[in-house]
């Protein structure tokens, strides 16, 4: 899989060429459409990308956001449409980085030790779609679909009603759901675990966000 990068923050990017990336994100395909001819070429790629939470970049702070905050943040996020922002996976705040803390100690966990657990999960994930018969192109879990992922990523009760409140508040789509369920079942792989357990579900569900006009709809 190759790895897609967006170099300079997203919303920056024409908007037109953002949602070009919708069919390939969710199909693993692009087409290319011509009047005498239709051609289709993988293009199963990871994105990754940034963006501040406002042009100024400094919302969270009272004393250098610029005088049209919060709404400022609401139309710079606006430009990411929410069938984009449904189509990602793990959507992650990360705030700004104190002066005391670049002084704390090293994580416990090396870069190292993060590379094997995660080798380790996709190994899994490999074995596991081909005890099933899975087709060919499903070798992790995010290309997990249909009957599959309903078989690999099986819920208990108590599971399945925290799914359903969460749809339910979240206003979750049929793809936002599934994508929980993809994210779930991968935590539960990282920790060597055959069943998913809520507190795998209520971690994936944090990595999801509303698409600001959504956030602010559900605020009001």
């Amino acid at each position: 899989m190759t790895t897609f990068r967006l170099d300079s923050k997203i919303p920056e990017f024409n908007r037109s060429a953002l949602e070009a990336l919708r069919q390939p994100l969710e199909s693993g395909e692009v087409a290319v459409a011509r009047v005498q001819a239709h051609v289709t070429y993988p293009a199963r790629f990871q994105l990754i990308a940034a963006m501040n939470p406002c042009r100024c970049g400094y919302l969270d702070d009272a004393g250098l956001a610029c005088a049209r905050a919060p709404r400022c943040a609401l139309d710079y996020q606006s430009k990411i449409s929410g069938p984009l922002y449904d189509r990602i996976d793990l959507h992650v705040d990360v705030p700004a980085v104190a002066a005391s803390d670049l002084s704390l100690p090293a994580p416990r966990e090396s870069s190292v030790d993060v590379a094997a657990r995660v080798s380790a999960a996709r190994a899994l994930q490999k074995a596991r779609f081909k005890v099933l018969g899975a087709p060919a192109h499903m070798r992790l879990n995010a290309h997990a679909d249909g009957k599959v992922l309903e078989e690999i990523a099986a819920l208990d009760a108590a599971g399945r009603s925290l799914m359903e409140r969460a749809a339910d508040r979240m206003r979750l789509s049929a793809r936002g759901y599934h994508r929980v369920l993809r994210v779930a079942r991968t935590l539960a792989d990282l920790e060597g675990l055959e069943h998913i357990n809520t507190g795998h579900i209520a971690e994936a569900l944090t990595y999801r966000r509303l698409s600001p006009a959504l956030a602010m709809s559900a605020a009001g």
